[in-house]
């Protein structure tokens, strides 16, 4: 079974219908520290016993966020033991406090945005979002904090769950702690993977605790609209959460330490966001640094770096992420406790055969789609590794994470959406390639005038000169979120451009777009 496995790996994904044993739940159940559930219950639970047990698994898992499950899907697959082992929500930080909250927040957002821009719908949609429902809408997409759902898939798989924090104590070994003190050990016979994802990173500021600022998780989860909000940072969850709590009713107010927004993008996909933002009524202060923060009689009080005094409801930090790798015994095995983990293509832990780091632990690509991704491919190097069988390692092998360095796909699901695969020109350039970009207005493309009016967006390919292949390809615009798949499908085949010109977009899509980007480079 372990052979199939190995040529079969990669055809599965997490929540595939299997017939495999179910797996088992230990622990009481999980003390969860936030404003929507103090206590989850969980009817699969099994008494723990007062003295330490040990248990032996093939694989143990450290974290059952997206990335966890899938990795323990895999290993299941392949016919491994596996234990799960998670101290807050099965389902982690995608499923309760960032991907999917936040964009039931902002589907209502965006379509009312283009429904605004639509004929026949504009003077139906000019009043305001039903907030009540929005929030209602974000709390079921949520599963209203609770893991049920996730519970039964994983026990789907036939992994075993241990509810309660997990530390390493040696190699292959973990004791999993609950909120009663009751252990559990654990060992792993052939792979522990390390999937425990990334927070919030807070700045060093004075008293910042005591003024209960937001993070992610509670712009993603609050019950009510602040009727103002200070925002600090320029990035993905700093736009996308302005876009939706403007929208909402906040008056807004984003400080950006940089020179503007998105700046991991092409310029003008950050240029075109912080426009429409503006234009909703948003304020965008750039080269902006927050100096000190209080909280007055429920009031806000923030002091920029120029001396400005600003007055909020709230303030959400949206200023970096840190790796959740301070408390999992890492210095028991010589790793530095709350460092990013470094690891080979296969996801393996430079200098620890039989260790993974898996997702944002390892500072890749921290995004929830290349953390699945990274899964997939660990899981199969594992049960290669277990049965004895070569890993193929190799550039784009089927044991190699290749895409995390040269096709990663992002989606801001703002107003008007960003999105990019591969590299930026800038990029590009910096890494030694000889490239060409070529830019395309996509009001030009019959499509988007038909999405609707007035439309306003942009589109950049970087085309590598010596190799003929696309490098990276930038779309900002209503709707562009939906075609990005078919760069990455272009940048991970290495598609030639001239294979491109076959690829005939239907008329009349926004992916017409892709003839006349290939119009601009053949004119250039």
């Amino acid at each position: 079974m372990l052979l199939m496995a190995c040529s079969l790996f990669l055809v599965w994904g997490a929540g595939f219908g299997t017939t495999r044993p179910a797996g088992r739940v230990f622990r009481a159940p999980t003390h969860v520290v936030t404003e929507h559930t103090a206590h989850q219950t969980d009817v699969m639970t099994e008494t723990q016993p007062t003295q330490p047990e040990s248990a032996a698994y093939d694989v143990v898992v450290l974290g059952a966020g997206p990335v966890g499950e899938n990795v323990a899907d895999r290993t299941r697959a392949a016919g491994l033991t596996t234990a799960v082992v998670e101290g807050e929500l099965v389902g982690g930080e995608c499923s309760y406090w960032a991907c999917s909250p936040s964009k039931a927040l902002l589907r209502p957002v965006i379509t009312r945005a283009d429904a605004r821009r639509t004929p026949g719908l504009k003077q139906a949609v000019q009043g305001p979002l039903d907030t009540a429902a929005v929030l209602a809408h974000r709390d079921a997409y949520a599963s209203h904090w609770k893991d049920d759902g996730q519970v039964q898939w994983l026990d789907g798989t036939g992994a075993d769950l241990y509810r309660g924090h997990g530390r390493l104590t040696g190699p292959r070994t973990l004791t999993v702690t609950g909120p009663d003190g009751g252990e559990r050990v654990l060992t792993a016979r052939h792979a522990v993977a390390v999937c425990t994802g990334s927070r919030a990173k807070l700045p060093d500021l004075p008293g910042l605790a005591e003024v209960r600022p937001w993070t992610s998780r509670e712009a993603t989860s609050a019950r009510s609209v602040p009727g103002r909000l200070v925002v600090v940072g320029g990035g993905v969850v700093a736009t996308e959460m302005a876009c939706a709590w403007q929208a909402l009713g906040s008056r807004v107010t984003l400080l950006v330490r940089g020179g503007g927004l998105l700046d991991r993008m092409e310029p003008f996909a950050g240029e075109l966001v912080a426009e429409a933002l503006t234009e909703a009524g948003a304020e965008i202060r750039t080269g902006t640094s927050v100096k000190s923060v209080t909280r007055e009689n429920g009031t806000v009080h923030v002091v920029t770096d120029g001396g400005d005094r600003i007055e909020a409801d709230e303030i959400l930090f949206a200023t970096g992420r840190a790796p959740r790798t301070d408390d999992i015994g890492l210095e028991t095995i010589g790793l530095e406790p709350g460092s990013w983990l470094t690891v080979d293509d296969t996801l393996r832990v430079t200098g620890h055969d039989w260790l993974y780091a898996v997702g944002d632990a390892n500072h890749r690509a921290l995004l929830t789609h290349q953390g699945k991704y990274q899964a997939r491919i660990a899981g199969a190097a594992i049960a290669c590794r277990a049965a004895g069988e070569p890993v193929r390692a190799d550039e784009w092998g089927a044991h190699a994470a290749t895409a995390d360095h040269a096709a990663v796909p992002q989606v801001v699901f703002t107003d008007p959406e960003a999105a990019a695969v591969g590299l930026s020109l800038a990029e590009a350039e910096r890494a030694g390639h000889r490239v060409r970009a070529v830019d395309v207005d996509l009001s030009s493309v019959a499509g988007a005038s038909l999405y609707v009016d007035g439309y306003k967006g942009r589109a950049r390919m970087v085309v590598d000169l010596e190799e003929e292949i696309l490098r990276g390809l930038t779309l900002v615009g209503p709707g562009v979120g939906e075609l990005i798949h078919a760069a990455t499908v272009a940048v991970a085949a290495r598609v030639p451009v001239d294979r491109l010109w076959h690829a005939v977009p239907s008329y009349p899509t926004i992916s017409e777009v892709w003839l006349r980007l290939l119009e601009a480079y053949r004119d250039a």
